[in-house]
């Protein structure tokens, strides 16, 4: 156990002779009163030691009982001392630094007092003398006896060398048992997960590759129908033209040829050619003659792609979309940062100013982010709002009134997803298509992909697709809100 040796300074100005001073031993644990005689400090140190060595010391005092080693006369030999009258002299720390083995020759003297240095100063971590601990540059900091200072250090260097053996010990357990142990299972972990891999790969592909000749054949059977179709009006058509023209000819050959008495009597043979005319008819283009766009659609492959457009390297997202504030109804709140919108159930006493771009009776918002490019998606944080609208409209959309021209999904120039009284539906041009959700979703992503006129909503965090639906956009997008039950958050 390291012993130290606290010296309690004297913190009178000015100490009578003989005035009792408490000392603390580290060693014992006790608070020791002794009659210590205090030397008036000077402001020299060379004054202040003569002073020291002028007086006669009491050896008798429990402070020399300690430091006896550093004090010495003029032929070197210690000064004996003891602490209560006579008691055993404490073993000096120039015999206690012997012993330890720190100095194998003469010990180093203190340049200021030439005396051994044979104390430490822990405040100031140097070595010093008995002097520089009594009235020198060390007065009144905690001083060691530098061979209880040696023994501690010892010892913690034991401790560390204790601990680096130990951690050597488990770092080579480390090494013969778990790393060797995780070598042998490495082979046949990486094994059965490329196995695995190969296995889910070969299953999609399987997959996709029966899909992609269901696929394949449904749109070369609709386009057998549309040809056939195609032909059909062709030859029925071309038909039509010959009467016709063979008609027209007859009627012109009449008018041109016919004598006017003979014309004149020839009204049911002009009516008969003229209602064969009429029974031509007029060509109509129809839906029948168009390849069907849902002969490819497959709700496997469209959420492949949604999944590896939201999921893989190039995942999109736009940490720009805010709200417009310029567009948000006097039936909404917007958050200083742009990005929620909360339903006001009370209209506000004092409407915003005019606007060319703001929704004046719907409760509608759009967003700030042009789209006419590129793939985009964004998601909003439904929460457990319980009616609202998300989805896309073109920026020519009206704004004033409350009839359905400024109602989301209720004209052809908006596309939203809608969820109102427990019900979700996709919405555009009033027309409503009911959607079946397993799970009310407090978030709902939108993905748009403009080289394929794609817009898709699905839900992120099962990545399920609620609905897509592909479209012609003839003028760019922008993202569409509206609320009427508590807040909804673009989220980033």
């Amino acid at each position: 156990m390291t012993k130290k040796h606290h010296v309690v300074p004297c913190r009178c100005d000015s100490c009578s002779a003989g005035a009792p001073v408490a000392l603390f031993c580290a060693m014992s644990g006790e608070l020791i009163t002794c009659e210590l005689t205090c030397v008036p400090l000077s402001s020299e140190p060379e004054e202040t030691l003569n002073a020291v060595k002028s007086r006669k010391m009491d050896c008798e005092q429990p402070i020399f009982s300690v430091l006896s080693g550093g004090v010495k006369e003029a032929g070197d030999a210690a000064v004996p001392s003891s602490c209560g009258g006579g008691g055993p002299a404490s073993p000096t720390a120039t015999t206690s630094d012997t012993e330890s083995g720190i100095f194998s020759g003469e010990c180093e003297l203190c340049v200021e007092h030439e005396s051994e240095l044979d104390w430490f100063c822990g405040t100031e971590q140097k070595l010093i003398c008995s002097h520089c601990a009594i009235v020198g540059s060390c007065h009144g900091h905690t001083v060691t006896p530098l061979a209880t200072r040696v023994t501690a250090v010892r010892n913690q260097l034991v401790d560390v060398c204790e601990k680096i053996q130990l951690q050597a010990l488990r770092i080579e357990k480390f090494i013969d048992q778990t790393l060797t142990a995780k070598e042998q299972k490495l082979q046949g972990a990486a094994s059965r997960a490329r196995e695995q891999v190969l296995a889910q790969v070969s299953a999609a592909r399987e997959a996709l590759e029966e899909e992609e000749q269901r696929l394949l054949e449904e749109v070369q059977r609709e386009e057998e129908r549309v040809e056939q179709c195609l032909l059909t009006q062709r030859a029925h058509w071309n038909q039509a033209l010959a009467n016709l023209s063979q008609t027209r000819s007859r009627l012109v050959h009449m008018l041109t040829h016919t004598p006017d008495a003979q014309l004149a009597t020839n009204v049911q043979d002009i009516a008969e050619r003229v209602e064969e005319a009429e029974g031509v008819g007029e060509p109509c283009d129809t839906d029948q003659l168009n390849l069907n766009p849902g002969c490819s659609d497959s709700k496997l492959l469209r959420g492949l792609w949604a999944t590896a457009v939201l999921l893989g390297p190039n995942a999109y997202g736009s940490s720009y979309l805010k709200f417009d504030e310029r567009t948000v109804s006097p039936l909404l709140s917007l958050s200083n940062d742009l990005s929620t919108l909360t339903f006001l159930h009370k209209k506000p006493r004092q409407s915003p100013p005019y606007d060319p771009a703001r929704f004046d009776c719907w409760p509608n918002a759009l967003g700030s982010l042009s789209m006419s490019s590129g793939t985009h998606s964004w998601v909003v944080d439904v929460g457990q709002s319980g009616a609202f609208k998300v989805g896309v409209c073109y920026a020519s959309l009206e704004r004033k009134g409350s009839g359905n021209e400024a109602r989301l999904g209720y004209n052809a120039q908006s596309w939203v997803l809608s969820h109102y009284d427990g019900d979700y539906s996709f919405c555009h041009a009033e027309k409503k298509v009911p959607l079946k959700v397993v799970k009310t979703p407090q978030r709902i992503g939108l993905l748009l992909d403009w080289p394929s006129q794609t817009l898709l909503f699905y839900e992120p965090d099962s990545g399920a697709v609620l609905y897509s639906v592909t479209q012609h956009f003839s003028a760019p997008l922008l993202p569409a809100f509206a609320v009427t039950d508590r807040s909804i958050t673009i989220l980033h």
